[in-house]
């Protein structure tokens, strides 16, 4: 079923529900109701069919709600009986009903069938405990009055966001940074050493925001404010010990039965669910193990490209065919009002994501949520078992490194001899980048693979010669083999910052919640287990995912490359994008966000007169400015103190 979703519609569908939470502590002023009441609604598009506050002498918090369980009752904020203890909470626990039975073994009484209550009660019985027993995804804060104890908490692997901020001894949290905007004491200034990450790796690392003064907690991560102070620290570390000898048809055997698991755990709702399906190996597995959990049809949804080499829509046809779903696809192409939908995102996006697969997840967001309330999608399993192509140019870059330096230089001068296309990604442009990468140490070549500006691009940016590397940020990676470290470096940082990231806002935005399957506690773990070569082979990607699923799907799935999920930048910034381009990247707006406008003005000139592929650059400095301009983001003076950082 192909449908029709114009872009510029209003983004706010009345009715729907879905989850978020905000809060402020008090100590010395009191905090007006109106100010709460603001955060709430300003996050409404993530659950606007409930809204519950809690306020005492030294805290104010609320959430908004999504009944995806439990109907008819379990509206938050969620109380204790004695009502000392009080729980808001974004996310699903999927082994709610397991802990519930223990702590009714324990004496716990429950008032609703909700996991809410089951988080609440599971926290006053095992304290800071109950965090490492949650198999989810979640957001939550905690509040103990006769204590005057504020908890708050993230998931794992980081599939909910939470974002803080310290004002004297207040902390101030929401889901989103429009929470926190809410308060009028809220200064809204660019951070420009954010901004510099940005730059370099399409994406702001934890704790920065591009926000001073707005941190995001990390996953895996706790705060604990208690009567004014505060502590850190991390309740789960993501941890790699690769198992000896294990064989690929065991681990696939093992595989198979944690991903039915997984996948029935995840389907748990009281609402209509469906699946994203790409046409790829990661949600072709999901759409499998749904349709064999589903006592009912299965819907699946899909976003075309019709017409261009890098559409899909043969391989999910097939596979929604296999399966006998109930299929709906939208087509993505220039002739759709890309223009409001991009400034709608920008409302949306509390970071701008110069991913441009934030694009077609927004439109494959809104056309499902005409259908379902639940999707589930094929997130992580690149990152879990080796997906990307740049695990392997990880390696040929290792053996290219042995090459004399002015050998590489001089082939990187030939590649940028080579005519510039128009393809999504070129070969011309992955050659380019590829040498430039052999230039780099491996670390920050496997970040530059991913990123969006080159080295020289963002110092002509910055306006100086030198600029604080994101390597600077990542911890010591463990000794755990050449492609289980680049994997634990996207799972920390890429993964919950890009893909996730953008997965929450744009389906949040249409009141549609998004659970990724893969990201289960057991899978992780036994992902982190795996010898490499069960991930990596050669040039063979995910290889126990390909093996296990080589006879359940359609003939030509396993095998396929994967393709990028985003929009053809390099075209459309040439064309239909080119006056949002020219309207959005000027000098005025460049400089106010500490830019150099001449290194942007060259940007421009250089992508429409097909003397670089620069698309993606330019996508990215492009949705940052609307960003700013969208939410009156005040631009950033201190380029020169980040600068000066890079010096010392």
């Amino acid at each position: 079923m192909l449908e029709s979703i114009p872009g510029a519609q209003s983004w706010y569908p009345d009715g729907f529900t879905l989850c978020g939470i905000a809060g402020f502590t008090h100590q010395r002023a009191k905090l007006k109701r109106a100010v709460l009441e603001d955060a709430l609604e300003a996050i409404r598009h993530r659950g606007p069919d409930q809204r519950g506050y809690h306020f005492s002498e030294q805290v104010s918090m609320g959430a908004v709600r999504l009944k995806i369980l439990d109907l008819e009752s379990g509206d938050q904020p969620v109380r204790a009986a004695d009502g000392d203890c009080v729980i808001v909470f974004n996310g699903e626990i999927y082994n709610y009903r397991e802990l519930r039975a223990e702590l009714e073994s324990y004496g716990h009484k429950f008032q609703t069938n909700s996991d809410t209550e089951v988080v609440l009660h599971a926290w006053m019985e095992w304290d800071m405990g109950f965090l490492t027993r949650l198999r989810g995804m979640f957001a939550l804060a905690l509040w103990k009055e006769s204590e005057k104890r504020l908890v708050l908490a993230r998931d794992r692997m980081g599939i909910k966001p939470l974002y803080i901020h310290r004002r004297g001894a207040d902390i101030w949290f929401g889901s989103e940074l429009k929470a926190l905007f809410a308060h009028p004491g809220m200064e809204r200034r660019l951070n420009a050493e954010a901004v510099n990450y940005y730059l370099a790796l399409n994406y702001v690392p934890f704790p920065f925001t591009l926000v001073e003064g707005i941190e995001k907690l990390e996953p895996g991560g706790w705060l604990e404010w208690r009567d004014g102070e505060v502590r850190t620290g991390n309740y789960w570390r993501l941890y790699f010990e690769p198992r000896k000898n294990v064989k690929l048809e065991a681990a696939a055997e093992e595989l198979d039965g944690l991903l039915d698991a997984a996948v029935r755990e995840h389907m748990i709702s009281d609402v209509p669910l469906g699946v994203w399906l790409s046409g790829g190996l990661d949600s072709s597995t999901i759409t499998h193990y749904a349709a064999r959990a589903s006592a009912k049809k299965l819907k699946t949804f899909s976003v075309s490209f019709a017409g261009r080499r890098f559409d899909e829509s043969k391989y999910f046809r097939q596979v929604a065919a296999h399966y006998g779903t109930e299929h709906h696809e939208f087509d993505l192409g220039p002739e759709q009002s890309l223009g409001p939908a991009i400034e709608q995102m920008a409302f949306h996006s509390d970071e701008p994501s110069a991913d441009a697969g934030a694009v077609p997840v927004w439109f494959l967001s809104r056309m499902s949520r005409k259908h379902v309330t639940v999707a589930l999608s094929g997130e992580g399993a690149d990152e879990l078992f080796g997906g990307y192509t740049t695990y392997v140019a990880d390696r040929y870059a290792k053996w290219a490194r042995h090459a004399p330096r002015f050998a590489r230089r001089l082939a990187l001068r030939a590649a940028r001899r080579l005519p510039v296309s128009d393809e999504k990604i070129g070969f011309e442009y992955k050659l380019k980048r590829f040498l430039e990468g052999t230039l780099l140490g491996p670390v920050e070549a496997h970040h530059y693979w991913n990123g969006a500006c080159t080295l020289g691009q963002r110092l002509a940016l910055l306006g100086g010669e030198r600029a604080p590397s994101p390597a600077g940020l990542f911890p010591t990676l463990p000794e755990v083999g050449a492609v289980n470290r680049f994997l634990y470096l996207d799972q920390l940082l890429y993964l919950p910052e890009d893909i996730l990231y953008k997965c929450d806002r744009m389906s949040m935005a249409h009141s549609l919640e998004v659970r990724p399957p893969f990201l289960d506690a057991r899978i992780v773990d036994f992902a982190a287990g795996l010898p490499e070569h069960l991930k990596v082979r050669g040039g063979q990607l995910k290889v126990v995912l390909r093996h296990l699923m080589r006879d359940k799907l359609p003939k030509g799935v396993t095998g396929r490359a994967k393709e990028g999920f985003d929009i053809p930048v390099q075209e459309w910034l040439r064309g239909p994008l080119k006056p949002l381009l020219q309207d959005t990247v000027t000098a005025k707006r460049v400089r106010e966000a500490g830019l150099k406008w001449e290194a942007a003005e060259a940007m421009i000139a250089q992508h429409v007169g097909r003397q670089a592929n620069n698309g993606y650059p330019l996508w990215g400095l492009m949705t940052v400015l609307i960003w700013m301009k969208r939410w009156g983001i005040e631009g950033s003076v201190r380029r020169e103190a980040v600068l000066e950082k890079a010096a010392r």
